[in-house]
């Protein structure tokens, strides 16, 4: 029976779906998706020094989900701020920040247990900076920001949501023979239908979608810009969670965020081997400027924090603190790098990595 959209929408659909959920259509794209993932995780390993991933794309992912939910931070504050560069910290940025603390938990979480509600529950309350509280009062909804409209009432009663919470764990965990991506695809839906916070299930339940990618073994680390992919198509991702609940159109569904994870792995790769030979032209150049240097050191540091600073070097142990300010202003004289005075401090930048990863598009 189709829901009301201000009634609240008891009875989800069952997972997985009556009828067939891998077509055709799916299973191709599945195909696609895969060894796309499979390439990322690979050239990811080849790497030297693995750092500039795990540093950069979280931050990235945290900028663009958080934009989802209409907190809008640049991505140059958000990375400066994570490297002590701003002065103060706005409230989005602090948000932004807090989701790249969740998703960090939420992947070292992995190693003590599997996947649960209690996941979720650690990830939202990291976000919201207080503890995630399971919805136990009638009144949500989720409706259009401009008219008011009511367009989804989820489920009302503590119970009942703890009940969906369950299905939604065993299906996750479940022997239904279904590909791992179309399994994550099924459970975000049920996840975001469900809606079990009175605040912050976008946010938790794109961080869930990478922890069931890293649980699954289709990724080693949360590498993956997806939610840059959700932003870029914000309005046909609601309208098919909406074409879901409505019309139970599960196939194009899960087409669009097969496709999502397709297009950010291959966006990922692309930016893994461009980096990783601005990497190495860095070093050549900074050991044509002085020999003497640690080439190789100083490099993989500005290609794993674009902000730099003195503390940095010093505490990578590579020089005492007047030869590391000496060492990077040197670098900055022929432009290697940009020297700027943020208050009382000075911050090295790495321009060149910020402008490729700043300015270079997801594929459609």
């Amino acid at each position: 029976m189709t829901p009301s959209p201000d009634q609240p929408y008891q009875d989800l659909p069952p997972l997985p779906p009556t009828g067939v959920v891998e077509t055709p259509a799916v299973l191709k794209a599945t195909i696609s998706a895969s060894r796309a993932l499979a390439r990322l995780d690979g050239a990811y390993k080849r790497l030297p020094d693995p750092t500039m991933l795990i540093n950069l794309i979280p931050l990235m992912e945290a900028q663009a989900s958080s934009e989802i939910e209409n907190i809008v931070t640049t991505n140059d504050e958000l990375f400066k701020a994570a490297n002590g560069a701003l002065s103060t910290l706005t409230p989005q940025v602090k948000e932004a920040l807090r989701y790249r603390e969740a998703l960090r938990a939420g992947r070292e979480s992995l190693d003590l247990r599997p996947i649960t509600h209690q996941t979720a529950i650690d990830v939202c309350s990291i976000l919201q900076a207080s503890p995630a509280i399971i919805r136990n009062q009638p009144g949500t909804y989720i409706g259009n920001p401009a008219t008011g409209r009511c367009i989804y009432t989820p489920p009302v009663g503590k119970d009942v949501i703890l009940d969906h919470l369950s299905a939604w764990e065993r299906f996750l965990h479940g022997d239904h023979g279904l590909d791992p991506l179309v399994v994550m695809a099924l459970t975000h839906y049920q996840f975001e239908a469900i809606h079990p916070f009175f605040d912050g299930n976008g946010r938790t339940g794109r961080i869930l979608n990478l922890l069931i990618l890293i649980e699954t073994g289709l990724l080693e680390l949360p590498i993956l810009y997806l939610s840059g992919h959700i932003v870029r198509h914000k309005d046909t991702y609601y309208e098919r969670l909406n074409a879901v609940t409505h019309n139970g159109e599960w196939e194009p569904w899960i087409l669009l965020m097969l496709s999502g994870i397709e297009s950010t792995a291959r966006w990922t790769l692309d930016l893994v081997e461009r980096t990783d030979q601005m990497r190495a032209l860095m070093e050549h150049q900074i050991r044509e400027q002085n020999s003497k240097l640690p080439a190789a050191s100083l490099a993989r540091m500005l290609f794993s924090q674009p902000y730099l600073r003195i503390d940095n070097v010093v505490e990578a142990g590579l020089a005492k603190r007047q030869t590391a300010a000496h060492w990077l202003t040197e670098l900055a004289e022929p432009g290697l790098i940009i020297k700027e005075r943020v208050g009382r401090n000075v911050i090295f930048i790495n321009s060149r990595l910020l402008q490729t990863l700043f300015h270079t598009p997801l594929p459609e």
